[in-house]
């Protein structure tokens, strides 16, 4: 029997990249989309996948929504303060409205303790995976690395107009991997019956330091990049000095210190046994960004 496979986040980047690849591995017709409005209902019609409309903050809406559905794609809010409410909403949700199978975009740790310089951001995905782990349907959790496409912002947008690459992550080894490769692996995935009750880290096979990035991008470009790692305190007042939301002061902080720190440290070939080719190198990456 036809799996109706649905998939959140599909007005995102990485639902809409999954989106796309999935239409490339099952009919249109197994496929049905979660939408918050109707305001681009008919671009995804146009793609002949089923459209429904729900909110995270909606129990109701998503019980309406989740009807007849599956394989459910699961993508993590974006709503840092109300994630943790939202993500019940959503395994309950799913639970009651039948679902079979639920995979779930989370991220890697190291540091799962309050301590953990994301902690906050930790919270929701660890109480989530614990939540799914015991809603009684199959799983599969994809613990992701941190975004290879987040590099940019991280270093800043005038990096190469100031030749100053200004961060706090110190020497700190990491593993990016590019927001289409696991794009790639959701697909394959969810067009599999392979991998339920499954965690898999979604990582790179090498890690790299901020320095090391700063250093490739002065080769790819020919311009001389000085990476420099102040103190936390001296970065969030500069942040603050320029303007910066506070909000985002807090984010782009706890993840530089993250990296400091080798939160997303872990490599392991799960992308290339999944998709049959090694994960978007950090060089061709930027490359094809810098270049």
């Amino acid at each position: 029997m036809e799996k109706n496979i649905m998939i959140t986040g599909v007005t995102g980047k990485l639902g809409e990249q999954v989106l796309n690849n999935l239409l490339k591995e099952i009919p249109s017709s197994q496929i049905t989309v979660l939408i918050r409005n109707s305001n681009r209902e008919n671009e995804f019609k146009e793609k002949g996948v089923t459209v429904r409309i729900g909110d995270y903050d909606s129990y109701d809406s998503l019980i309406s929504a989740f009807k007849n559905v599956d394989k459910l794609y699961f993508v993590s809010g974006s709503d840092i303060v109300n994630r943790l409410e939202q993500h019940k909403n959503i395994v309950n949700a799913a639970k009651e409205a039948g679902i079979s199978d639920v995979v779930y975009t989370s991220f890697v740790r190291e540091n799962e303790t309050e301590s953990s310089p994301i902690a906050l951001v930790a919270k929701a995905h660890i109480a989530t995976e614990n939540w799914l782990r015991n809603s009684g349907m199959n799983y599969t959790i994809l613990k992701h690395t941190i975004y290879m496409d987040m590099i940019p912002m991280f270093l800043g947008e005038q990096l190469l107009e100031t030749g100053i690459a200004y961060l706090p992550a110190g020497e700190g080894r990491n593993s990016f991997v590019t927001r289409s490769d696991m794009a790639l692996v959701a697909a394959k995935i969810l067009s599999s019956d392979e991998h339920k009750n499954k965690e898999y880290d979604i990582t790179n096979v090498q890690t790299v330091t901020m320095g090391e990035i700063v250093s490739l991008i002065s080769s790819i470009t020919g311009k001389s990049i000085k990476y420099v790692s102040p103190k936390q305190e001296e970065y969030i007042e500069t942040l603050k000095k320029a303007g910066v939301p506070k909000e985002y002061i807090r984010v782009l902080a706890g993840f530089a210190e993250a990296f400091k720190q080798e939160e997303f440290i872990k490599t392991g070939n799960v992308i290339e046994s999944l998709i049959g080719r090694k994960p978007t190198s950090v060089v061709d990456f930027l490359t094809q960004v810098y270049s």
